[in-house]
């Protein structure tokens, strides 16, 4: 198999991605999720998706569609990369298993279908906030936890943003 064919191998749809995580499961390997718009990938994110690969063996990313970032209001440009775009660059990364689309403002209905065993998020989340009105609370969060698996929160690299990228390519 050639690199370019891997890398699309891992990129997949929910039903492909419940099967393979279920036959994770059955070999009893642990599975991070883990979701975002990872527009244009820097270190923090390098570092955050890393950190979140060593919290199991199997490491899923689920990236939000082209039209659920828009709807996040993060401006009219964002965002930049295309979602197939952001989708083959996250699938490059060796420590990425498994790479997927969800359309939703949120992932909830991906981590209801998949749940994962661990489920991440950056630390300016609360992985212990229960009103799910919080801005800090970890959508999800209750699912993983009702079945068994751990949230956890990951500290953000200082300086390290798309929003910083954009603005600078502005200036």
């Amino acid at each position: 198999m050639g690199r370019i064919d891997y890398i699309s191998s891992k990129i997949c749809s929910l039903d492909v991605a419940k099967r393979k995580i279920e036959s994770w499961h059955i070999k009893g390997q642990k599975v991070v999720f883990t979701n975002g718009c990872f527009d244009i990938l820097h270190k923090g994110h390098v570092t955050y998706l890393a950190k979140s690969a060593d919290l199991g063996d199997k490491l899923v990313v689920a990236l939000n569609t082209d039209k659920s970032v828009r709807a996040q209001g993060k401006g009219d440009e964002r965002p930049i990369n295309s979602e197939d775009a952001r989708l083959q660059v996250i699938a490059s990364l060796g420590f990425v298993d498994l790479v997927l689309l969800f359309e939703e403002q949120t992932p909830f209905n991906l981590i209801s279908t998949l749940i994962p065993d661990v489920l991440v998020k950056g630390a300016d989340y609360d992985p212990n906030e229960t009103d799910i009105k919080s801005k800090n609370y970890i959508v999800g969060s209750d699912v993983v936890k009702n079945n068994g698996g751990e949230v956890k929160v990951i500290d953000i690299v200082d300086g390290f943003s798309t929003t910083n990228i954009v603005n600078k390519l502005k200036n």
